[in-house]
């Protein structure tokens, strides 16, 4: 019965062998081996296709929609591709004879099935030649930032949150010194437009290279806006890229955040529109220079500064760790020490911390606090974490002179603060500036070569008139570092905090390789008998120990340039081996009891600055024919000192024979002097400061036009102690003189004379009348008038002249001024007013202000809290805008807090102090 079943089922199959559908089942092995290889061929661009989108999701890309569904019908298709040819295998098994079919139906069905899928992986294969088979991910309006916590930038970061919601401010620049934390609070600004960032449409971050590549910058503003890749690739200028860059972000509210800027960039040349009101754009960065701040005309420059001392312990003990912190009882204030000298810089503070990381034996940290003192580049981890990414700044200065410039301020000891005039005068000596011609203009080199420091936050101005300039612990510590050629010789630079040596050896082995050796303020009676200094050039005994020097001191010393005794109140006395030094350039004897200075002093060939400011010996002896020996002499300051009666006329002749004095600051006491002065053209073009001392035969000082315009460097002028002088007198050439002139002859002397006059002091004139010359003065900036008892007004003129005078004034001082009542009859604008002082002035009931009166640079008004309440305001508006300058004199303020067991002597020496 089998067999006749199988017949019957061939039967069909007979009769319809040479139709279409006979096909499926006599080409079905034929078909089955042309699936399989078809199938082993898709199985290749399946495997090369995944391991393409693997490689582009791997660079943050997504695959293409096509790509994904061609990958996952391949999948479905390869179990159903399985199923069949199993199937198809198995039904040719089956045949009978090798080729006649068992169930004609059956393997019609496989037959037609096989050559379908044949078809359908043929397709596949070719829909699968895909030129790209993923595209970029649309990036995040923001990419967030890996960062440390911040730690005390409070202030900084409120205020460029402010900033930033202000529409007049586009640009924002961050600057201050390195390690000071402007990285991180602008990492922070980024992060933070992760939750507020609905109001802009990208946020761009870029660290900028040194030195700045346009092109690097325009690629990642390219990655972010992801401008398609074809459109930008055939742009093959950076102009043209540019020009796509700003195509697409003038239609984009966006913030450019650029990190770590040293220059100026264009932001033009790299196609970013200018930030403005309408488009609501910002950019905000961050530099080590406020140079680059005015060169990229931010609105608003914010200065990132060192840590208060609590924010500083605050981020010390976060990096060391409560585990060490608490390990022994005495760590916690050891670790306090170790972190105040960081002096706030978090850069310092956290490679610090990290070293003391695990260190529980409080004897490691009094080694650390000892070696932070002279050699903190042994500290693991101060030359690589922090000293080298400090020295970015210092190798990024403009040339060596500003390099020598600045690691010269290393030889001051930590926290000096240092006038920037006296810094200027040892650069000169130090011949850091050049070949020397003439004094005022190396000063104006020295100005800019300060201004670049400060600008580049390797110094800081200090004091209440930014006079005085000094050095963060950390950079002084950095420099000292540099001077001694990365720490590889240490004695190059000696800075000493212990002298105990020098008192009991005459060689010491580290001396012979010193190049500059400075003892501030230390305890250095008398030297020994000599120092073996063969490399030395600059020695500073600066203090008020020091009583006298070994007569052969200096013989070891060949080539010394600069020698700094000022501010020794016992030392009076000069060696006379002192005339051996031919290389001195420069010696400062300043604030010293000194009583005659050596003849042995004329064999100074090469000195160039001789400092006699403030001798403290009631007159000076200055041997005859001895300053008009220091032939090389470009700047002599006598100020505040007094010399030997009758020789100031033949100081002033010898001054004047000398061909390369270019700056001179003198104290005269007699009339004669003071005519001898008007009578010499180089001695006025010389003169820098001027005194007038105890002149009691003046009465009157007359300045003529033709005088003043020959003054061309006068910056300061002292009178003091003239008990006769009633007036001082501007003569106009054919105009006559104060009393007789027209106001408008005065603005003519005042728009062509006194440009230089910057400082005015008038002390202890009791006969003085007013200072109405000053009109003329349209520079001044300080102005302390003290002990002159006469005075009713100081500008006297007519109620209907309105002046502009005072406008550059910064610094205002009335002091026992006992018959004042007016500084002037109409208001003043006074825009340039910082501080403002009056004490003891009890009839002055009121100051020249009111409502057109600027208070954008006012600190302080300082006075008695009697004499405030009893000013009289033209109205109680002005007054409000003023009260909260208004600080109480110091001395009545000291008598208010003290306890009544003070001592009168204690109050009287604060009085004095104040």
């Amino acid at each position: 019965m089998e067999f006749l079943s199988s017949i019957v089922g061939l039967i069909p199959c007979f009769y319809d062998h040479t139709s279409e559908h006979t096909v499926y089942i006599r080409d079905l092995k034929k078909n089955l081996q042309a699936l399989s290889k078809e199938m082993a061929e898709l199985n290749n661009l399946y495997e090369d296709v995944k391991a393409r989108v693997e490689g582009a999701e791997q660079r943050q890309m997504m695959r293409r929609k096509e790509v994904g569904g061609w990958i996952c019908e391949v999948e479905v298709m390869v179990t159903e591709v399985q199923e069949i040819l199993q199937k198809g295998n198995q039904e040719i098994q089956k045949r009978c004879l090798g080729c006649c079919p068992r169930n004609c139906w059956s393997s019609y069905k496989i037959g037609k099935a096989v050559s379908e899928k044949l078809v359908a992986v043929s397709g596949q294969i070719g829909k699968g030649h895909f030129d790209v088979v993923a595209e970029m991910l649309p990036r995040p309006l923001v990419d967030e930032l890996p960062m440390e916590e911040t730690v005390g930038s409070e202030l900084a970061y409120g205020r460029i949150c402010g900033f930033l919601k202000d529409p007049q401010v586009g640009i924002m620049g961050l600057y201050g010194m390195g390690g000071v934390g402007k990285t991180t609070l602008l990492k922070k600004i980024n992060n933070d437009f992760l939750i507020t960032s609905s109001d802009f449409d990208v946020v761009i971050w870029d660290v900028v290279s040194k030195p700045p590549s346009i092109e690097k910058i325009q690629e990642v503003i390219w990655n972010k806006l992801q401008i398609p890749r074809d459109i930008w690739e055939i742009k093959s200028t950076k102009e043209q890229k540019a020009a796509e860059i700003s195509r697409v972000l003038k239609t984009k509210k966006f913030v450019l955040l650029l990190d770590d800027i040293w220059e100026r960039l264009d932001l033009l040349e790299m196609g970013v529109p200018h930030p403005d009101a309408q488009n609501k754009s910002k950019i905000i960065f961050t530099t080590r220079s406020q140079d680059v701040c005015h060169r990229m005309k931010a609105q608003k420059s914010i200065e990132v500064t060192c840590l208060s001392s609590e924010a500083a312990w605050t981020l010390f003990q976060k990096e060391v760790g409560e585990e060490t912190l608490k390990s022994h009882p005495h760590i916690p204030r050891l670790a306090k020490t170790v972190a105040e000298e960081c002096k706030g810089l978090p850069l310092a503070l956290i490679t610090l911390g990290r070293a003391m990381v695990a260190e529980k034996d409080p004897s490691n940290w009094d080694k650390v606090i000892q070696v932070l003192s002279k050699f903190p580049a042994k500290i693991s981890g101060m030359e690589d974490e922090l000293f080298h990414r400090l020295k970015v700044s210092y190798d990024r200065l403009s040339d060596n002179a500003i390099k020598s410039c600045f690691i010269y301020c290393s030889l001051f000891s930590e926290d000096w603060e240092i006038s920037k005039e006296v810094l200027i005068e040892y650069w000169i000596g130090e011949g850091f500036l050049g070949e020397v011609h003439d004094i005022h203009e190396a000063r104006n080199q020295g100005h800019e070569i300060v201004k670049k420091l400060k600008h580049a936050c390797l110094l800081e101005s200090c004091g209440s008139r930014e006079q005085r300039v000094k050095m963060h612990d950390v950079i002084h510590d950095m420099a000292l570092w540099l001077y001694c050629e990365c720490g590889e010789k240490k004695n190059k630079i000696l800075v000493y905090n212990d002298v105990s040596r020098l008192k009991v050896a005459q060689e010491i082995p580290e001396l012979k390789e010193t190049e500059k050796m400075s003892l501030w303020d230390q305890n250095v009676e008398e030297f020994p008998k000599t120092l073996v200094c063969p490399n030395l050039q600059t020695l500073n005994v600066t203090g008020d120990k020091l009583k006298k020097f070994p007569s052969g001191f200096f013989q070891f010393m060949p080539l010394i340039r600069v020698l700094d005794l000022s501010n020794n109140d016992n030392f009076n006395e000069l060696p006379t081996g002192i005339g051996k030094l031919g290389t001195l350039r420069y010696l400062n004897l300043s604030s010293t009891k000194i009583r005659e200075l050596p003849i042995e002093l004329s064999n100074l060939k090469n000195l160039m600055t001789l400092l006699l400011a403030d001798m403290e010996s009631s007159e000076l002896i200055i041997p005859q024919e001895l300053i008009s020996s220091l032939i090389s002499l470009k700047l002599f300051n006598m100020s505040n000192t007094n010399v030997l009666s009758g020789v100031e006329e033949s100081l002033l002749d010898e001054l004047e024979s000398l061909n390369g004095i270019s700056e001179i600051s003198i104290t005269m006491s007699t009339t004669l002097s003071f005519n001898k002065l008007k009578t010499s053209h180089k001695l006025q073009r010389c003169i820098s400061q001027f005194q007038l001392h105890k002149c009691g035969d003046m009465i009157s000082l007359e300045l003529s036009s033709s005088f003043l315009k020959k003054m061309e460097h006068l910056q300061r002028l002292d009178i003091s102690n003239c008990d006769e002088l009633k007036d001082i007198e501007m003569k106009v050439e054919g105009e006559g003189t104060q009393s007789d002139a027209t106001l408008r002859n005065y603005i003519v002397v005042r728009e062509n004379y006194f440009h230089t006059l910057r400082h005015v002091y008038i002390i202890l004139c009791p006969k003085l009348l007013n200072i109405t010359w000053l009109v003329c003065a349209p520079y001044l900036e300080e102005l302390s008038i003290e002990d002159c008892e006469s005075i009713e007004q100081l500008i006297c003129y007519g109620v209907e002249e309105k002046l502009d005078i005072f406008s550059r004034l910064k610094y205002l001082k009335l002091d026992r001024l006992p018959r004042l009542k007016n500084i002037y009859q109409h208001p003043l604008l006074f825009p340039s007013l910082e501080i403002i002082k009056v004490y003891d002035c009890k009839l002055l009931r009121s100051l020249p202000f009111d409502s057109n009166t600027s208070n954008n640079n006012l600190k302080k008004i300082k006075g008695e809290t009697s004499w405030w309440n009893q000013l009289k305001w033209k109205d109680e508006t002005i007054k409000d805008s003023f009260i909260p300058y208004f600080q109480v004199h110091e001395a009545e303020a000291y008598f208010a807090e003290e306890s009544e067991t003070s001592s009168i002597d204690d109050r009287q020496e604060q009085l004095i102090s104040n």
